[in-house]
């Protein structure tokens, strides 16, 4: 008997119809949460996935968390089997016995069922305000071991059969410095799976388990074959680049992310052999993150329109030495490993940026900034988690864009009156940093600049990059500005931090601090920017007209508005060795 036949139309359907309820979970997420950090930074993702644990849809949250849940689903089969039952609900978030990628990023999964049939899962995953360990926020850089980091949650059942497990959310409850935020988050994430149930359920009824089954096996092949096309159409070969985390403290030593990108016919393999080992500081980064930042490069290296489904993901291998930054063994801290996983997608497009530098993006600004502390305000503990994004690197035929997070994330800054409503602190500065983009024929997004007062005592840590390594440039395009962070002592007295401190920091009442990040990578050779171009971002205090002329080469009649048009020929040759 022939294989029934499949129905594009349907399929189209069908995939858009678990598209929009990826969707909504994430809309139930942001609109339920209760601390900034989910609803408002947005640092969290939904996903459906189907009877065997493999991802068929995912929201417009975080790229660079799709393949935590893979490997999270992977351990759901293997330790629970067929013994899951209608009205469970899992959680989870250890990174070496779960699946995740560090604690505050907490897993809630929902096995569905349908007439007593598993169909599916719903699958969340949230970034929690404070987990426990020994700093506020649980993300201390000088953290050792993961112990020290907070409370670990191996696969468990938080709900049995529609009834809570009490004892799971009162030990919740009794290990993280902001019950509410952190419970409120949770039952946030509830609401969304019990969507995606409601979802899933009303496309079974209305095709049927098997013709179902049949079309998602369709959009997983379907996705595969889109994303093989894709690799087929580069030249084979072996293309290797190696980038730097500027390193741990007040002397760092560079960290390598080196890379090695494989083409081969319609397959691409990823390995991260001489990346520099683990370290004792908890920017170690477990692996399911490296994966999920390689496959999102490619991705994004692709002009297609492929289904967030995991069929996409068979052409692709990724590999990493145990031990090593991208893939540590226990029990390495790993609570601020995001800055490694953003710096294995700059480091893959360096690589690919060898042979498809029309498809690469500059250097961005590193990933989110963090600084994250506490304290006590009016009698009341407080936990700040701020996370600040910035810009991209430039592109063929566009500029870096500024004020949006990185290619590898989707995650947004948090509203000023927000953070000043919430948090004992006064926002005193937020903007962009003049002549901070990389100079290229395409301008690097320019970095931020965000100043914060507090108005209580606190303690806090940072996590940052891109200061001794700044974004680097595409095509002959030069590198962004390098990052800074600065506390100014109420006295004035000022004192420049580390990018990454092995320590934390008293702030006393009336102290700033102000972060400043990194400029995204320029495009192109500079010279051959257009003079309107230049103009336009003089105009728009983007380029100043002293970095026009040293930058760009383009010169100013008096008024400040009008390019001197042979002034900059003459200026442009000499800048490029030549007569005018």
């Amino acid at each position: 008997m022939s294989p029934a036949r499949i129905d594009q139309i349907t399929l189209e359907v069908i995939r858009n119809a678990l598209a929009s309820t990826a969707d909504e979970m994430a809309l139930i997420v942001m609109r339920s949460a209760y601390s900034p950090v989910v609803r408002d930074i947005m640092d969290y993702s939904t996903a459906l996935c189907d009877a065997k644990g493999r991802v068929i849809a995912q929201g417009l949250t975080l790229p660079i968390q799709l393949c935590s849940f893979p490997r999270v689903m992977g351990l759901v089969q293997e330790r629970f089997g067929n013994t899951l039952a209608k009205g469970d609900v899992l959680i989870a978030n250890d990174p070496y016995g779960s699946g995740g990628q560090h604690l505050p990023d907490v897993y809630i999964l929902k096995p569905i069922f349908v007439d007593e049939r598993l169909a599916g899962f719903a699958a969340t995953v949230a970034h929690h305000t404070d987990l426990g360990g020994i700093v506020p926020g649980s993300v201390a850089i000088y953290a050792t071991e993961i112990q020290q980091e907070g409370l670990r949650l191996p696969l468990l059942k938080l709900y049995e059969k529609g009834e809570p497990v009490e004892p799971i959310f009162r030990i919740i409850e009794a290990n993280t410095r902001a019950p509410v935020e952190v419970l409120g988050d949770i039952r946030a994430q509830i609401a969304a799976c019990n969507v995606a149930e409601e979802g899933l359920s009303a496309l079974v009824r209305r095709y049927g388990t098997e013709t179902l089954d049949r079309y998602i096996d369709a959009l997983h092949d379907h996705a595969e074959a889109i994303m093989r096309d894709v690799i087929r159409a580069l030249p084979d070969g072996v293309y290797r680049a190696t980038d730097y985390i500027d390193g741990l403290g007040e002397n760092p030593e560079p960290l390598a992310i080196a890379v090695t990108v494989t083409v081969a016919d319609d397959t691409i393999d990823i390995d991260f052999t001489g990346t520099a080992g683990q370290v004792e500081a908890s920017i170690n980064c477990p692996i399911s993150l490296p994966e999920s930042a390689a496959f999102c490069a490619i991705r994004c290296l692709s002009q297609q329109d492929i289904p967030n489904c995991a069929g996409y993901l068979r052409p692709i291998t990724v590999r990493a030495p145990e031990g090593c930054l991208v893939n540590p063994r226990y029990p390495a801290a790993c609570g601020a490993r995001g800055v490694v996983g953003y710096r294995v997608f700059d480091a893959i497009m360096q690589a690919m940026a060898q042979v498809i530098p029309e498809r690469a993006i500059g250097g961005s600004e590193g990933g989110p900034y963090l600084l994250a502390g506490g304290g006590t305000s009016d009698g009341r503990p407080f936990v700040l988690n701020e996370m600040v994004v910035g810009t991209w690197g430039a592109r063929a035929g566009k500029d870096g864009i500024e004020g949006i997070s990185n290619p590898a994330a989707n995650l947004s800054n948090q509203p000023v009156e927000m953070v000043e409503a919430d948090m004992p602190v006064e926002v005193l500065r937020y903007g962009f940093v003049p002549d901070s983009g990389g100079a290229g024929e395409f301008r690097g997004g320019l970095a931020f600049i965000r100043e914060f007062r507090f108005l209580a005592d606190a303690r806090f840590t940072l996590r940052g990059d891109r200061r001794d390594h700044p974004p680097f440039g595409v095509a002959g395009g030069r590198c962004g500005a390098p990052s800074a962070h600065l506390l100014i002592r109420a006295n004035g007295s000022r004192q420049s931090l580390p990018t990454m401190p092995m320590e934390s920091f008293e702030a006393r009442r009336g102290d700033i601090f102000r972060l400043t990040g990194a400029g995204g990578g320029g495009y192109g050779a500079r010279l051959a920017r257009e003079s309107w171009r230049v103009a336009e971002d003089v105009q728009e205090g983007k380029v100043s007209i002293e970095g026009a002329m040293r930058d760009y080469g383009v010169v100013f009649l008096s008024d400040g508005v009008t390019v001197d048009t042979a002034a900059t020929d003459r200026v442009r040759a000499a800048q490029a060795g030549t007569k005018a």
